[in-house]
Protein backbone atom coordinates (compact mmCIF):
# COMPACT_ATOMS: atom_id res chain seq x y z
CA UNK A 1 0.00 0.00 0.00
CA UNK A 2 1.52 3.25 -0.91
CA UNK A 3 1.45 6.42 0.99
CA UNK A 4 -1.62 8.14 -0.55
CA UNK A 5 -3.55 4.64 -0.34
CA UNK A 6 -2.51 4.29 3.25
CA UNK A 7 -3.64 8.30 4.48
CA UNK A 8 -7.08 7.97 2.32
CA UNK A 9 -7.95 4.75 3.72
CA UNK A 10 -6.87 5.91 7.34
CA UNK A 11 -8.66 9.33 7.03
CA UNK A 12 -12.00 7.73 4.92
CA UNK A 13 -13.90 6.96 8.32
CA UNK A 14 -13.51 10.35 9.64
CA UNK A 15 -14.55 12.35 6.24
CA UNK A 16 -17.65 9.43 6.14
CA UNK A 17 -18.68 10.28 9.35
CA UNK A 18 -17.93 14.31 8.89
CA UNK A 19 -20.15 13.48 5.58
CA UNK A 20 -23.03 12.30 7.67
CA UNK A 21 -23.05 14.87 10.61
CA UNK A 22 -22.93 17.37 7.39
CA UNK A 23 -25.82 15.94 5.63
CA UNK A 24 -28.31 15.65 8.72
CA UNK A 25 -27.75 19.09 9.93
CA UNK A 26 -27.92 20.65 6.52
CA UNK A 27 -31.20 18.46 5.71
CA UNK A 28 -32.56 19.24 9.13
CA UNK A 29 -32.74 22.86 8.27
CA UNK A 30 -35.97 22.41 6.49
CA UNK A 31 -37.43 20.71 9.80
CA UNK A 32 -36.47 22.90 12.41
CA UNK A 33 -37.01 26.26 12.65
CA UNK A 34 -34.43 27.95 14.91
CA UNK A 35 -34.19 31.54 12.91
CA UNK A 36 -33.03 33.08 10.30
CA UNK A 37 -29.61 32.43 10.11
CA UNK A 38 -30.38 28.59 10.66
CA UNK A 39 -33.07 28.39 7.88
CA UNK A 40 -31.22 30.86 5.66
CA UNK A 41 -27.80 29.40 5.87
CA UNK A 42 -27.17 26.73 7.56
CA UNK A 43 -27.98 24.30 4.54
CA UNK A 44 -25.61 26.72 2.03
CA UNK A 45 -22.92 26.07 4.72
CA UNK A 46 -23.52 22.77 5.10
CA UNK A 47 -24.10 21.35 1.09
CA UNK A 48 -21.11 22.48 -0.50
CA UNK A 49 -19.00 20.49 2.08
CA UNK A 50 -20.88 17.71 2.56
CA UNK A 51 -20.95 17.18 -1.58
CA UNK A 52 -17.18 17.95 -1.83
CA UNK A 53 -16.73 15.29 0.52
CA UNK A 54 -19.12 12.71 -1.67
CA UNK A 55 -17.21 14.40 -5.24
CA UNK A 56 -13.55 13.72 -3.80
CA UNK A 57 -14.79 10.53 -2.40
CA UNK A 58 -12.92 10.75 0.30
CA UNK A 59 -15.43 8.58 2.82
CA UNK A 60 -13.99 5.46 0.59
CA UNK A 61 -11.52 3.10 -0.22
CA UNK A 62 -8.77 4.91 -2.15
CA UNK A 63 -9.63 4.31 -5.57
CA UNK A 64 -7.52 5.47 -8.50
CA UNK A 65 -9.49 5.97 -11.92
CA UNK A 66 -10.48 8.69 -14.20
CA UNK A 67 -13.11 9.99 -11.22
CA UNK A 68 -10.28 10.55 -8.63
CA UNK A 69 -7.81 11.93 -11.05
CA UNK A 70 -10.57 14.67 -12.33
CA UNK A 71 -11.68 15.51 -8.86
CA UNK A 72 -8.67 16.46 -7.04
CA UNK A 73 -8.77 18.57 -4.36
CA UNK A 74 -8.00 22.26 -6.57
CA UNK A 75 -10.86 20.80 -9.62
CA UNK A 76 -13.14 20.31 -7.29
CA UNK A 77 -12.97 23.49 -5.36
CA UNK A 78 -13.29 25.19 -8.32
CA UNK A 79 -16.12 23.55 -10.07
CA UNK A 80 -17.75 24.27 -6.78
CA UNK A 81 -17.51 27.52 -6.87
CA UNK A 82 -18.17 28.03 -10.10
CA UNK A 83 -21.64 26.26 -9.89
CA UNK A 84 -22.53 27.68 -6.94
CA UNK A 85 -21.62 30.83 -7.77
CA UNK A 86 -23.32 30.83 -11.31
CA UNK A 87 -26.17 29.83 -9.51
CA UNK A 88 -26.38 32.77 -7.10
CA UNK A 89 -25.63 35.27 -10.41
CA UNK A 90 -28.46 33.76 -12.03
CA UNK A 91 -30.60 34.63 -9.07
CA UNK A 92 -29.28 38.16 -9.00
CA UNK A 93 -30.53 38.55 -12.67
CA UNK A 94 -33.58 36.86 -11.97
CA UNK A 95 -33.50 34.16 -14.78
CA UNK A 96 -35.35 31.79 -12.50
CA UNK A 97 -38.05 32.48 -9.65
CA UNK A 98 -35.77 32.59 -6.46
CA UNK A 99 -34.13 34.48 -3.76
CA UNK A 100 -31.07 36.54 -4.18
CA UNK A 101 -28.98 37.03 -1.28
CA UNK A 102 -25.64 38.09 -1.21
CA UNK A 103 -24.65 36.63 2.22
CA UNK A 104 -24.63 33.27 0.20
CA UNK A 105 -21.81 33.65 -1.54
CA UNK A 106 -20.56 33.97 1.96
CA UNK A 107 -21.84 30.91 3.23
CA UNK A 108 -20.78 28.68 0.34
CA UNK A 109 -17.25 28.91 1.30
CA UNK A 110 -17.06 29.66 4.74
CA UNK A 111 -16.96 25.91 5.29
CA UNK A 112 -16.06 24.73 1.86
CA UNK A 113 -12.84 26.24 1.82
CA UNK A 114 -11.49 25.38 4.98
CA UNK A 115 -12.18 21.74 4.23
CA UNK A 116 -10.64 21.81 1.20
CA UNK A 117 -7.80 23.56 2.86
CA UNK A 118 -7.67 20.40 5.21
CA UNK A 119 -8.26 17.97 1.71
CA UNK A 120 -5.23 19.48 0.12
CA UNK A 121 -2.78 19.38 2.88
CA UNK A 122 -3.53 16.10 3.83
CA UNK A 123 -3.50 15.24 -0.49
CA UNK A 124 -0.38 16.77 -0.78
CA UNK A 125 1.59 15.34 2.38
CA UNK A 126 0.38 11.76 1.01
CA UNK A 127 1.74 12.79 -2.22
CA UNK A 128 5.42 13.46 -0.72
CA UNK A 129 5.44 10.59 1.00
CA UNK A 130 4.87 8.39 -2.01
CA UNK A 131 7.42 10.02 -3.97
CA UNK A 132 10.32 9.20 -1.20
CA UNK A 133 9.37 5.65 -1.13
Amino acid sequence: MNGIESTHNKCAPYWAILMMVLCVVGVSTTWIKLGSFWNGYVLDITGPTWNYILFRNLFTKYQDNAWTRLFTPITTLIIFVLVLYGIEILQYFEVYDSTYDPWDFLAYISLLLPLFLIDYIISSKSRLSSKHQ
